[in-house]
């Protein structure tokens, strides 16, 4: 700890570094105030992080109907990812709890997730490029298997930067770091999204032999594991987290009582906050419409701009890249918007924007259903960009202020449940609506913009320490 009271991040083995700390902790068990250059080596990780997940939204439905699925069973696919969320990151949070070792309390997940998570990285891709055949069975699940270990091991790496931030950040810079973290996400999403539309400006083929997925985009997923890599390992090894005894100190918590034996995730469960159920109803409804942005971009921006649902067609993947364009500027729209608002938002605040950027996101929505021309195309996610910042941001301000420290990596973990069920739920319900709507993937848009107008108004029941 500094002369300040302010907490550092230290590299590396340093005892006397501590024992300064703990003799300091006693005059306040609140938590200090970070340093700028503490809460950036805390949250930069978030960038490698999200070139992975952004690659797996923006290029996924891509990659399937490349190598041969029904686009009426893309739900189908986009299913694993989530169910694999909903199991990976309680079980994540609840050992990090109690991971104590050299490496950290979080931290040595990561050390394991970023190596595998590159590996998948640069398999999936290559779905098509092994020999099985346009639309194969072994194809597909060739696909779907590395999909679903893609999320496995993305889902370990995110695990462990949202915890950090919970763990040793004070409330009144909480809403700073959720938004730096989300704005470097954002920047990964930025470079990860845009390297196929560059790629194919400077000659290099965007386009294959049936069944297989372009250079373009092979390319894009092999500097995301790199980068992926590089990131993660910047903060693994700048990050040193609280030992048990600063951690308790810091958050109130008897010691005694947290070697104790550890509660179940049911036990967790039943005596979790309301805000944590409350919270979980407005991501039901966010989380429904991201889904069908993912799933159904690509083949929507094709049809209404390019006038084509051939996968094979160079129109299509015309849109596929187009479609990265956009959710790189969707992404900068984040940033930017995280930067000048929502960086400055007081703790009473939170509610407001976070309702806000909802509204802002459904209205995107509903326009993309009847834009014709790709560039007007850029205004609705520029509101979606809104939307998607207050999503990843507010609801972790919101329930992380209703714990008190305890079981805090458990609870986090559970809460993906709140990201990872409504998926599943709209994969599933893709396979009516879809035929509902007949079959147009611009109509889907108006059924997530419906379900973010839900999500807004939900925001209004939402208990919160902080009353304005």
């Amino acid at each position: 700890m500094s002369e300040s009271g302010e907490a550092r991040v230290i590299p590396g083995n340093n005892e006397s570094v501590h024992k300064k700390e703990k003799s300091k902790i006693g005059k306040s068990s609140e938590l200090p105030k970070l340093r700028l250059s503490t809460l950036f080596a805390m949250t930069f990780g978030f960038f490698g992080v999200n070139m992975a997940f952004s690659l797996q939204s923006s290029q996924l439905g891509r990659i399937f109907q490349t190598i041969g699925a029904d686009p009426n069973k893309l739900g189908f696919f986009f299913i694993l990812p989530p169910l694999a969320g909903m199991i990976i990151q309680p079980i994540i949070g609840k050992y990090s709890d109690r991971t104590w070792n050299r490496f950290g309390r979080r931290m040595p997940y990561l050390l394991l997730g970023a190596p595998a998570a590159a590996i998948v990285l640069v398999l999936l891709p290559n779905a098509g490029s092994f020999g099985f055949g346009y639309a194969s069975f072994a194809a597909l699940c060739f696909g779907a298997i590395a999909t679903l270990f893609m999320d496995l091991t993305s889902n370990v790496c995110m695990q462990p930067f949202r915890m950090i931030i919970g763990d040793m950040v004070n409330e009144n810079q909480k809403d700073l770091a959720w938004s730096w973290q989300q704005s470097f996400s954002n920047l990964g999403g930025v470079l990860a999204t845009m390297i196929p539309f560059v790629l194919t400006v400077l000659g290099i083929s965007n386009t294959a032999p049936k069944g297989e997925v372009p250079l373009t985009v092979k390319i894009a997923f092999y500097v995301a594991a790199v980068v992926l890599l590089a990131s993660s390992a910047l903060t693994i090894l700048k990050v040193r987290e609280y030992d048990p005894e600063t951690y308790a100190k810091y958050h109130n918590i008897d010691l005694a009582s947290q070697q104790k034996k550890a509660p179940s995730l049911v036990q967790l469960l039943k005596n979790a906050p309301s805000t944590f159920w409350e919270t979980s109803i407005v991501q039901f409804f966010s989380w429904f419409a991201i889904l069908y942005l993912w799933t159904y971009s690509t083949g929507a921006i094709s049809l209404n701009v390019w006038h084509t649902s051939d996968p094979s067609s160079a129109g299509y993947q015309a849109a596929g890249n187009w479609y990265g364009v956009l959710t790189c500027i969707m992404s900068v729209a984040a940033v930017l918007w995280g930067i000048l608002v929502q960086a400055r938002t007081k703790p009473n605040t939170r509610k407001f924007w976070y309702s806000l950027g909802l509204s802002t996101g459904a209205i995107g929505y509903f326009m993309i259903y009847f834009i014709h021309n790709k560039w007007v195309m850029i205004i609705p996610f520029c509101l979606i960009g809104i939307a998607y910042l207050a999503i990843n941001t507010q609801p972790f301000s919101l329930l992380t202020e209703a714990l008190n420290g305890q079981h805090e990596g458990s609870y986090l973990g559970l809460f993906n449940c709140s990201i990872c069920l409504p998926q599943i739920c709209a994969s599933v319900a893709s396979f009516w609506i879809f035929p509902l709507v007949g079959h147009s993937m611009p109509a889907m848009f108006l059924v997530g913009g419906i379900s973010l107008l839900l999500a807004a108004i939900s925001v209004k029941f939402v208990h919160s320490k902080f009353k304005k």
